[in-house]
Formats: C-alpha cells, structure tokens, sequence
C-alpha cells in the first residue's frame, strides 16, 4: 500500500498538506556549524515555536534535510512532529564532505554497508547518535527520503560510493532521493550518472537549482528527464530578488513542468524568526512569496500542485521490499 513516511508513523498520499520540501528544523552543534555558524539549530523550544507559527499560517508538512552522522536531531524531529501536529519526513543518507570531520565513520564505511544502514533508516528506525563514530542506538520514527549532495569536485571515489550506497536503498526500498547541487556542479553529469546507476529519475529531486544554475535551459532539461526541481532561493537576497524567484517560476510553468515543481526556504539558523527577529521565518512563503506567484500569472492550481500534489507524488513510497 502506499505512504508516505513521516517521523510520527506512515500516513496515506492524499492526507499530506501544503509543504515546504527542504527545511532544517534542528541541527546539533558540530562540523557544520564549524563551517557556518548559521548550521546550529538546536532550540527544541525556538523550532516548535516556528513550526507553531507555519501551522498557524496554513503549513502542514516539511521535509527536513539533515541526513544521517552529520548533527541531525531525530529524537527532537520525533518529539516535534508528535507536539505540532506537522508531518515532519526526515533524511537519511549524506551531506557534503565538508560537513563531516576526517575521522568520520562516513569516509570508511564500505558501499555495502552504507547501503544497509540507509535501509535501516527507512524500514525500521533511524540512528540517533553516530557523528563521530558508528550509530550503534536506533528508534521506531524511521527517514522518509534519502538526502545526498552533489558538489563542485564531481563523482569523486567518494561521492561515487555514497551515491552508489543511496541509489542501492533508494531502489530496494522505493524511497526518493533528494540531491543538494552546490553552485559551480554540473547537473546533467550527474542526471547521466544516476541514469546509468538504474535510478528511476522521476523518483529524484534536485535542490537549490534556482541559484546554483543560472541558466534555465540545464533546469528544462533535468525536468525533461523526469527529476523533479526544489527551488528555494525565496527571501534569499544575496542570490537574486523574490521577483526573480517569481519569472523562474513562470519561466519553467510556462514550459510546461507544472507537475515538477517543488518549493521551500532551506532554512538556517538565521532565516528563522524565532532564532533571529529580523529572519523571514518558515511562514514567508504563505505570507509573502505566494502572492508574488499570483502577481506573475501563476494559478492558484498550480501553486496547489507546487505546495501539496507534487509532494504527494514524489514523498509517495510504493513498498517494493
């Protein structure tokens, strides 16, 4: 039967409601926020307060994008989504290299057995502890979605395993693969890989394409393909204007991918109001970003089929074990 996977248990398709894609909702302190200060949110009072407000505003579900072994809170997601009533689907697998330490389990782990623990985390509980050394403790709220990166060096040895390892869990367990393209990657590479690795491309999502790739042609293609496109560049000022954001939208309706659409914020610890006042907060898309689409000529069905039909669609997972 199908469903979709949220850390509060399996609920049918067409009970899932206006969703965010792409969120980071907690996120431990460690090597991430060693990069960026703004990768550490770790209030579970603040997060619920903002998952609070989202509801309030007509948000229903979010897809955090914190994967395994790199500072995701699963206990405190669990807990989140049990308290807000948010269907909250979490990730497993990998994040870019930069956001784990050298010593990390995540560089030595054989293909195989990275594989195995992915399925793990979808069919029986995720890990709980495990950033610095092999997750040896689980719990009943299982993943939703396999998180991988895709990073300006390309398919290095490395980024070919952890691929390997999520295409191999994504496959046995019919679960999506969400993809994070770094800015300076190139797209179609990887689409040609995943394609050649037997992965079913309308069963992918590339992320953050709206500021990684600037040109919309690279954007047709992929959708031609059958991967779905996440944009969140929305409240993003240093990439480009909301306006912007609004023409790319309407650029890639317009050609037709209505049906391919995903949006969200990709929040950071500064981007949410209830860490930072001055943030935009998880209701900036209800509040501010949907009139925008309105103003562009976008429909109301299609911002329908953007915020919840396309979720559906690709969170949707059809038991093939």
């Amino acid at each position: 039967m199908p469903y979709i996977q949220t850390v509060t248990g399996q609920i049918p398709p067409d009970t899932l409601g206006f969703c965010h894609c792409h969120e980071h909702l907690m996120i431990r302190k460690g090597q991430s926020y060693l990069v960026n200060e703004a990768l550490c949110i770790d209030s579970y009072d603040k997060t619920r307060a903002e998952l609070e407000l989202f509801r309030k505003s007509g948000g229903a579900a979010i897809v955090d994008a914190q994967p395994a072994g790199c500072s995701r809170d699963a206990e405190a997601l669990c807990r989140l989504g049990h308290e807000t009533g948010i269907q909250i689907i979490a990730s497993t697998g990998f994040h870019k290299m930069a956001f784990y330490p050298q010593e990390h389990w995540i560089f030595d782990m054989s293909e195989v057995s990275l594989a195995a623990l992915f399925v793990r985390e979808l069919t029986e509980g995720m890990y709980t502890d495990g950033d610095y050394r092999l997750p040896v403790h689980s719990m009943r709220a299982r993943a939703g979605i396999l998180k991988c990166a895709y990073d300006i060096c390309g398919l290095t040895s490395q980024y070919k395993k952890l691929f390997d390892a999520a295409i191999c869990a994504a496959v046995h367990t019919g679960a999506p693969l969400m993809v994070h393209i770094e800015q300076g990657a190139l797209p179609l590479e990887l689409v040609s890989y995943l394609d050649k690795k037997k992965m079913p491309l309308n069963r992918v999502i590339f992320c953050h394409m709206d500021r990684a790739v600037q040109n919309l042609s690279v954007h047709k293609e992929v959708c031609r393909q059958g991967i779905f496109l996440e944009y969140d560049t929305i409240g993003r000022l240093k990439y480009h204007s909301d306006k912007r954001e609004a023409e790319i939208f309407a650029a890639m309706l317009s050609a037709g991918y209505e049906n391919q659409l995903l949006f969200s914020l990709d929040t950071t610890r500064e981007r949410l109001k209830c860490y930072t006042p001055e943030g935009i907060g998880l209701t900036y898309i209800l509040e501010s970003f949907i009139p925008l689409l309105t103003d562009a000529g976008i429909t109301e069905e299609q911002i329908r089929k953007i915020s919840c039909a396309n979720c559906r669609r690709i969170l949707t997972i059809n038991n093939v074990i």
